[in-house]
Order: structure tokens, then sequence, then C-alpha cells
């Protein structure tokens, strides 16, 4: 199952002018492949829609495990880049790591791309 990720207010002012308004600087284009590039990786587009399809847009890593099929260490490195990338942020409850959705990053990279 694919969550979709509601993009909003692509009309806000992004930090990266639009594409299509001017041309990206050296600084920009490196940030923005860096951060496209956390998203460029199937493992870590799935933790990101289950967790945008959880209650709360939010999950505990113990859930996450099962549904990639991959070992503990495997997805919580992953979700470190994506958290590290400013697509989720993580909390600590007891011995668990909470992950919960960043809603504003999508939307920078959305009003970078598409907004004109």
């Amino acid at each position: 199952m694919v969550a979709m990720l509601e993009v909003t207010d692509v009309s806000a002012a992004a930090c990266c002018a639009p594409l299509v308004r001017e041309p990206l600087g050296a600084v920009d284009a490196e940030r923005l492949a860096r951060t496209i590039k956390a998203l460029a990786d199937p493992t870590r587009l799935r933790l990101l829609s289950i967790v945008a399809a959880s209650e709360g847009q939010e999950a505990c890593v113990c859930d996450l495990i099962e549904p990639v099929g991959l070992s503990q260490p495997t997805v919580s490195h992953h979700l470190k880049v994506l958290t590290e990338s400013g697509f989720l942020t993580r909390s600590k409850r007891g011995t668990w790591a909470y992950y919960k959705l960043a809603p504003a990053s999508l939307d920078e990279i959305a009003r970078t791309l598409l907004a004109g």
C-alpha cells in the first residue's frame, strides 16, 4: 500500500527559487540533490509512506521492520537518513524510537520543483 503524501501551500516562498523561474545556484543545487537523494531509495520511500499513513503520521521503529522485511539496524539506518534530511522527526519513548512525518520538507521540495 502506498500512501499519498499531500503537499500543501505550493505558493509559499521556498528556500530555493523554483526551477522554472531561474536556474539553481551551485549551493542550492547541491543541497537539493542531497535532499532528493535521501528519497531516491525504494526502502526509504516505503518507510516514509508507512509513517505518513500511520495514525498521527507517526510510527514506532518496531512497527516498521516487518513491512519492509529488513533487519532493525538496516531500518534504523534508513530512518536516520530520512531524519537527517528533514523528512522525519525522531523522539525516544523508553527503549523505542518513534518517527513522525515532517511535512514541511515535502512542501519545500514541491515548491522548488513544481511552482511556476
